[in-house]
């Protein structure tokens, strides 16, 4: 269990940190992202949105609870880095220059498997837990 809540946590925190590091950015309108964003088309207004966006996922995946939220989170910043990586290939760019973004892909499924996998753990162990005073009791 420890293993696996190490894991987690530094695979999440990493991808946290890549995710908010674009984010404000966006959030900002920094001129890097305006000009990102004309290179492969989209319109500026979209810069600020998509910032807050992945700022509010970030926080979702960070904060304990609300599994819901946070199987949303884990969609909506996977499907950003999806998109951006579609978006950039199709922008005429060589590999080389978008090819990292895998990493931070990697980083978010990576992230994402570790928190199914501890739940599964936490699961398990309150289960012996129940299952040891339901024996005591009797």
């Amino acid at each position: 269990m420890k293993k696996t809540k190490i894991t987690y946590w530094v695979l999440t925190g990493l991808f946290a940190f890549v995710m908010a590091g674009s984010a404000i950015p966006n959030i900002m309108v920094n001129p890097m992202s305006v000009q990102g964003f004309h290179e492969m088309g989209y319109p500026t207004y979209i810069i600020p949105f998509l910032g807050w966006a992945k700022l509010l996922g970030v926080v979702a995946i960070l904060v304990p609870g609300f599994p819901r939220i946070k199987e949303w989170a884990y969609a909506g910043l996977i499907f950003d880095l999806l998109g951006a990586t579609y978006s950039v290939a199709n922008s005429g760019k060589t590999l080389g220059e978008w090819s990292p973004i895998f990493i931070f892909v990697a980083l978010g499924f990576g992230s994402y498997f570790f928190y199914h996998k501890r739940l599964k753990e936490s699961a398990l162990r309150t289960s012996e837990t129940v299952q040891n005073d339901f024996r005591i009791a009797v």
